[in-house]
């Protein structure tokens, strides 16, 4: 069993329901191939947000895999992730896990810190990657909900989080 420090996040300052999400164009990965869209194109009905930090991690390689199992990756809602990853590792990554999504690569984090669920990395000046969390978004682009972890790594009340965001 890897061993590793639970930390505790600095508070998240993320949008909260009701707010509009802000859009951006990146490159949307799927295990396929990859292309520029923004979030506005690509939002035509309910759509989730899933920010990772890096791809390759325990973190992500968990969440994906327990969003598989739970059914999210086959249902009606849009599930699409959001990473400080490159599109390459993201590519290899959906293809090595055999993952039908898609994800945007945000390299810089801007998207994460726009949506104020970016954090620093201990000891990594300018290093930067979204902390584990879920948005809910309508049609509009408008927040319905929101899931964002105080500490690293923490993981949500699967079920709990489900019922919140009308999908139980």
């Amino acid at each position: 069993m890897p061993e590793f420090d639970v930390v505790e996040l600095e508070p998240a300052d993320h949008l909260e329901p009701g707010e509009t999400a802000p859009d951006f164009t990146r490159p949307l990965v799927t295990d396929e191939f990859w292309e520029d869209r923004s979030l506005a194109e690509l939002v035509d009905g309910r759509t989730i947000l899933v920010f990772t930090p890096m791809i390759g991690s325990f973190v992500a390689k968990y969440v994906w895999d327990e969003l598989a199992e739970r059914g999210w990756l086959d249902r009606e809602e849009r599930i699409v992730g959001v990473t400080a990853s490159t599109p390459y590792g993201i590519s290899r990554f959906l293809d090595e896990n055999d993952l039908p999504v898609e994800v945007f690569a945000d390299p810089t984090n801007e998207i994460a810190a726009d949506y104020g669920v970016g954090h620093d990395l201990d000891g990594m000046a300018g290093v930067s990657e979204p902390r584990l969390a879920f948005v809910a978004l309508d049609a509009d682009r408008s927040i319905e909900s929101v899931w964002v972890a105080d500490e690293w790594p923490e993981f949500p009340d699967y079920e709990a989080l489900e019922a919140e965001f009308g999908l139980d």
